[in-house]
């Protein structure tokens, strides 16, 4: 027993990033089970087909429109109701689940997208998310080209999303795996940008097409200068470097403005919509494309 408290103890510490040590308590223990139940849970739910994917709209800035979306995977428990990622997304990297998940997105989100192409619905950029994970642990390029050929959804539709850290994990062969996805037409993007690294060396050797502003630089504008001028600097750097820059997390209208006034590409956030179920997204992109649109003025 004492050496089970230590165990439980040691992973507590190593859970708090290492380098760091932990007291046992009946409260890690509890964790400790309730951990291990949500991922018999999840492996459960993966068999059972109960993940979801839901869709936030990624908009253009200059015209107003709905220009592609952005593919978030939701847990739909039978009991629980919907589950958000971050209470499974953690344990699905630790245990390796992540892998099965990813490609179960990248297949549902391209099988939805010519889905709607065949409904006649315009054409989007569809955008999944890249766990590290799968960098190191799949092979990526071959999953990607496999999924296409399956679904006939148009790779210069699809985006893959890669955070800044992931990114840096052996460049070398991130740089190989990152080329041979764009030599299919596949498009890349860099999420969470300015939280990371941000070295203008490393990223000028990756053959990116989007940088998106973590969300966290976008929250207090226009009431924290410090947060414009990131925002702003990124947004010219992006276009520097030939890239399209997407604002993540934007909610209020002078947000937007402020974005706009700096030519920033796109957005995605509250402020057009939550993440939305694909017949709760098909109606949003109905009514978007039906009513006119009109740049966001500046109250300047």
């Amino acid at each position: 027993m004492l050496l089970d408290h230590a165990d439980t103890a040691l992973y507590h510490a190593k859970d708090n990033g290492r380098g760091c040590f932990a007291y046992f308590s009946e409260d890690l223990t509890i964790a400790v089970r309730e951990r291990i139940a949500l991922e018999v849970r999840l492996r459960k739910a993966i068999k059972q087909q109960e993940l979801r994917v839901f869709y936030q709209p990624q908009m253009d800035i200059a015209s107003g429109r709905i220009v592609g979306a952005e593919a978030l995977v939701r847990w739909q428990d039978p009991v629980e109701g919907l589950i958000p990622p971050c209470r499974f997304i953690p344990i699905a990297e630790e245990t390796n689940l992540i892998v099965e998940i990813g490609e179960w997105v990248l297949r549902e989100t391209c099988r939805q997208g010519r889905q709607w192409l065949d409904m006649g619905l315009p054409p989007l950029t569809l955008t999944v998310n890249v766990s590290p994970h799968q960098f190191r642990r799949s092979d990526i390029n071959a999953l990607v080209a496999t999924v296409l050929r399956d679904t006939g959804f148009p790779a210069g539709q699809l985006e893959l999303e890669i955070t800044e850290s992931g990114l840096m994990e052996n460049q070398d062969k991130t740089t190989n795996i990152l080329n041979s996805l764009h030599a299919q037409g596949v498009h890349l993007a860099i999420d969470d940008f300015g939280t990371g690294y941000s070295s203008l060396t490393y990223l000028k050797h990756f053959p990116l097409d989007v940088l998106k502003i973590d969300k966290s630089f976008i929250d207090d504008i226009p009431h924290n200068k410090d947060d414009m001028e990131i925002a702003a600097t990124i947004v010219a750097m992006g276009h520097i470097l030939g890239f399209k820059v997407l604002a993540e997390g934007v909610e209020t209208l002078e947000q937007l403005a402020f974005l706009q006034e700096q030519s920033c590409d796109l957005y995605q956030g509250y402020l057009k919509s939550h993440p939305l179920p694909a017949d709760d997204f098909v109606a949003l992109l109905q009514a978007d494309d039906s009513s006119p649109k009109k740049p966001v003025e500046n109250d300047k």
